[in-house]
């Protein structure tokens, strides 16, 4: 998938523990890390925007996009 979670750049640029930053925004450990290694398939755009309000940034900063021209076929499932 082109899309990739930039989160773990971010973090080690602000200096924040994953611990710490997991704690701030009221999720489990276990549930950044899925998020950071990109094992997630989606993330409610509240956790979203908490962790933009912990981190001090936007959402593009903890996300980046690589074209791919299979991502305007359509799928069965959309």
């Amino acid at each position: 998938m082109p899309v990739r979670v930039t989160l773990d750049s971010l973090i080690v640029r602000k200096g924040i523990k994953a611990r710490d930053l997991a704690a701030e925004v009221g999720i489990s450990e276990t549930q950044l890390s899925l998020f950071r290694s990109g094992k997630v398939k989606g993330i409610r755009f509240r956790t979203l925007a908490r962790l933009c309000a912990a981190l001090g940034c936007r959402p593009g900063d903890l996300l980046d996009y690589d074209f791919d021209p299979a991502d305007l076929a359509q799928d069965e499932e959309d």
